[in-house]
């Protein structure tokens, strides 16, 4: 089949997914954006009130600037450092509102299956001149739409990790949902009241437990009968808080101080080594037991700030090769494996890097750095810019790739102080040191 003509479908309608849509607008390629929730930036919504440590400079994608400055579109102050709300309120809805992008957008469309049309993951001949149908669930049932290419900005919040230390639900934890949320709930804001004068645990060590921890740590300065207890997998806290005064991104290098200041001054119980394996109620609230059987609480609140997975589960009938370990883009893996370093090390990447064996398809922004928590919003623009650019036919500048980020001020590698706790992969390159222009360590899309 002659697919030329056809659209590229962006699964999902998130910072990165509407950067590729203004991306292809400008190549004058159709699209189709598929996006699971009745509005745009589903993910972004649940952490509306997180304040970005990125200031706007790196928040904006170039080919969507251009086009809404061309529709009267004033930016925001570049040094400011928006909210997850301020995000789309400021720039998402009003570039999806723009007519250019607006025509391609399909909301309320959950993606449950992609695949080669009248083929199956076995059959190789001809599979290459295939399209693709990219099958949806929404308003008016089961939809197939066919597609040239499709790009999976998807990205990974709404599959949060378990508790379960061993990658698993902990024993119990499916029967306690009235206890467990996922995520950064708004402990000083819409959640406060549920939260406050209670007993809460926060599980995870990244920036999404980060931001808990501070927002619950404010929450007892007021409270003072609200206690917070912070679980952590690490035997030490290590590189844990950041390169707080280091980080080249001042806001990002606070949020690390700020938690770890809360730890200092008595506000907040740190436990470390605690491994989740069952969730128990007890007469007065919820236990955690550990995999030593050691028992913590109880409590009457547990976050589970435990970090986010891809769902591959769509892309079951294409040919996809990730990496066994992260299952994120493989050639990626070996540069933003956190067992092996912690400055999220990745040079400048694109089309060339994200393509998988099944021609036409791209895993890109937060789903293609897998379960590694090392993934900025410049980094998924400059993913799209080159896939776009791949697609539309102009090799040239999908393999002209440049990015520049801010440095976190800490990293481990194999060989350093840390080396006794981190593993190693026989898939790195031959240098580990830390290039230049670096990603960083995020847990939230930044």
């Amino acid at each position: 089949m002659d697919s030329s003509n056809l659209p590229v479908a962006i699964i999902g309608a998130g910072p990165v997914g509407l950067a590729a849509a203004a991306h292809l607008h400008e190549r004058n390629v159709p699209f189709v954006v598929f996006e699971v929730g009745d509005d745009i930036a589903t993910s972004v919504r649940d952490w509306a009130h997180v304040q970005l440590f990125s200031p706007w400079r790196y928040d904006i994608d170039k080919a969507a600037r251009r086009l809404l400055e061309r529709a009267g579109w004033d930016a925001p102050h570049l040094d400011d450092h928006p909210t997850g709300g301020e995000l789309i309120e400021a720039y998402l809805e009003p570039l999806a509102s723009l007519p250019e992008i607006s025509t391609g957008l399909r909301t309320n469309r959950s993606v449950v299956g992609i695949s080669r049309v009248g083929t199956d993951k076995v059959t190789t001949a001809e599979r290459a001149r295939r399209p693709f149908a990219v099958t949806t669930d929404g308003p008016y049932g089961i939809e197939r739409t066919i597609v040239r290419a499709v790009i999976d900005a998807s990205g990974t919040w709404l599959s949060p990790n378990p508790l379960g230390a061993d990658g698993l639900r902990a024993v119990g934890e499916g029967s306690f949902g009235d206890r467990i949320v996922y995520g950064i709930p708004d402990v000083l804001g819409a959640q406060r009241m549920h939260y406050s004068g209670r007993r809460v645990a926060v599980v995870g060590s990244g920036h999404s437990a980060q931001n808990v921890v501070r927002d619950l740590a404010q929450l007892r300065a007021r409270r003072p009968k609200t206690e917070v207890t912070w679980i952590v997998r690490g035997d030490r806290a290590g590189h844990m808080f950041g390169g707080k005064a280091d980080d080249q991104l001042p806001e990002r290098g606070r949020l690390g101080s700020d938690a770890e200041a809360t730890v200092d001054s008595g506000q907040v119980r740190l436990l470390t080594g605690f491994r989740v394996a069952e969730v128990a109620r007890c007469a007065d609230g919820v236990m955690l037991r550990g995999e030593d059987g050691v028992e913590v609480g109880p409590f009457d609140e547990i976050i589970a700030a435990t970090g986010s997975r891809p769902n591959l589960r769509f892309l079951r009938e294409l040919r996809v090769d990730v990496d066994p370990v992260l299952e994120s883009t493989r050639q990626l893996a070996p540069l933003i494996d956190p067992n092996v370093h912690s400055c999220g090390s990745v040079p400048p990447h694109g089309a060339a890097e994200l393509s998988q064996p099944e021609d036409g398809l791209y895993l890109v922004g937060a789903k293609s750095y897998g379960r590694a928590p090392t993934f900025l919003l410049a980094t998924g623009y400059e993913q799209v810019r080159s896939v776009v650019a791949e697609i539309a036919g102009d090799h040239e500048a999908a393999r002209t790739v440049h990015l520049v980020l801010p440095e976190t001020g800490v990293c481990s590698v194999k060989g350093s102080d840390d080396a006794a706790v981190l593993s190693t992969r026989t898939d790195l390159p031959a240098s580990t040191d830390v290039p230049a222009s670096n990603d960083v360590t995020a847990s939230v899309c930044c």
